[in-house]
């Protein structure tokens, strides 16, 4: 399959081809845990508490399973575009045999250490119950994310975006279908409670792996994944574990950040922390978009390093930059627009949704330069320059963002937190471009 489409096609269509479809399966990915948490609420409150307690041990298994995929991801567009069909099959191989074992030992490590970890949450037997009966079967399916989530990388590394977003689709279809009837015994199945939803959500992924292997043998892509290419290059090893590392920090971090805020308004009112939970629920649409783009953008940027298009990458970049800005000022205007709506959507308190409309006031004056720091951010992850996006991460989320949440928050109240939003944003956006510039001015 010729790649050169990557170096040779318009850049303004060829960013929207590949960002696209990653638009949409990042819509879908995200519609696994609300589908899972919608029907287990209906079993009963403590069940919900349950997955709430497993969430961040899930999420610690993805954010390892993604880091090191978008490693993987960097690595093969680099070595494509160089026209090392060699080194580009190495990588490929090597970065699904180490996911694979990522996978092997979250496994034991979780399901081992999920009773030690429950008991700094809760002391309830039936939610420590309940929560061991979800977890101790979700996690037997982490070999199945993390092998699933490296051919997903690999798969938008050739540009085969819509082959991801399809097999994404099939098993979040199979997850709305099957949570139903696993849970409540519907036709064959047995009742099977909080279980069934972990199995139903881990068939789901089954059958997106699945599809990744059947897409791989009927039509090939341009990397070959086999087992003469298993060897111990220790060079591109680290090359993976380069930019894995510091994306799979990079997707902790905004957890570390809302811990730490969470801690700072629960001195006000709780009435302020659930408005926190509020934003970032729609925080996550209101980025979306935003996010799609960059991740259509890692590949491209990477092949065209490697073919030596510097010129073309630069271009990229300021294409993916504007598609970003008008993204997130359309965010802007939602939310200045109809923020009660928004707000609305999770809660009836009216005092809850005055709060509410205030904070995504004065943080969505933020979000339009936030475009900057995620843009740079995503392209030097591209770039195989994993430590400084980091640096920027770090800036955005815990360096600036949480001494700058206390600090307002003395002078202005609960409020403070609110404007650390987008002063940070405006600092982080000076920072990430300064150090994208010089990235790439070391390239050129």
């Amino acid at each position: 399959m010729d790649q050169s489409f990557m170096k040779e096609k318009k850049i303004l269509p060829l960013v929207l081809s590949m960002a696209l479809p990653m638009v949409i399966s990042m819509a879908v990915n995200s519609l696994y845990n609300i589908v899972d948490s919608y029907f287990v609420a209906k079993i009963s409150e403590k069940a919900m508490t349950a997955l709430a307690l497993v969430y961040p041990v899930q999420n610690l298994i993805t954010s390892i399973a993604v880091g090191f995929g978008v490693g993987i991801n960097a690595v093969v567009a680099f070595y494509l575009g160089a026209n090392n069909q060699e080194k580009a099959n190495r990588a490929v191989t090597l970065g699904v045999f180490l996911n694979f074992l990522h996978g092997v030992i979250l496994t034991f490590v979780c399901i081992g250490g999920m009773p030690l970890f429950l008991k700094m949450f809760t002391s309830d037997k039936e939610v420590t119950q309940l929560t061991l009966l979800y977890s101790n079967r979700a996690f037997l399916f982490s070999v199945i994310i993390t092998t699933g989530i490296s051919l997903e990388k690999i798969f938008q590394a050739v540009g085969r975006m819509k082959a991801s977003m399809f097999s994404m689709m099939c098993g979040f279809i199979a997850n709305i279908v099957l949570d139903p009837l696993m849970i409540f015994g519907i036709g064959p199945f047995p009742v099977m409670g909080i279980a069934g939803a972990a199995y139903a959500t881990g068939i789901g992924q089954c059958i997106t792996l699945l599809i990744y292997l059947i897409l791989y043998k009927t039509r090939p892509i341009p990397v070959k994944i086999e087992r003469k290419y298993l060897t111990n290059d220790k060079q591109l090893v680290g090359k993976l574990y380069a930019v894995g590392i510091p994306a799979t920090l990079n997707m902790a971090l905004p957890s570390v950040l809302i811990s730490a805020l969470n801690g700072i308004l629960a001195g006000f009112s709780e009435k302020y922390v659930l408005v926190l939970g509020v934003y970032y629920k729609l925080q996550t649409f209101i980025y979306l978009s935003a996010n799609g783009i960059i991740q259509g953008i890692r590949p491209l940027i990477g092949y065209n390093y490697g073919a030596g298009e510097k010129e073309r990458v630069k271009k990229i970049f300021h294409t993916a930059l504007g598609l970003s800005c008008v993204v997130m000022l359309v965010g802007t205007l939602l939310s200045w627009l109809i923020p009660g709506n928004l707000i609305g959507l999770f809660t009836s308190n009216s005092q809850t949704v005055q709060i509410g409309i205030t904070a995504l006031h004065v943080i969505s004056l933020g979000f339009l330069v936030s475009a900057v720091s995620l843009t740079c951010s995503g392209a030097l992850e591209g770039l195989g320059k994993g430590m400084p996006s980091l640096y920027i991460s770090l800036a955005r989320y815990i360096v600036v963002m949480i001494p700058m949440a206390f600090g307002l928050s003395r002078i202005l109240g609960a409020n403070g937190v609110w404007y650390s939003f987008p002063i940070t944003e405006l600092i982080t956006a000076v920072f990430s471009y300064i150090i994208y510039q010089r990235e790439v001015f070391a390239i050129s």
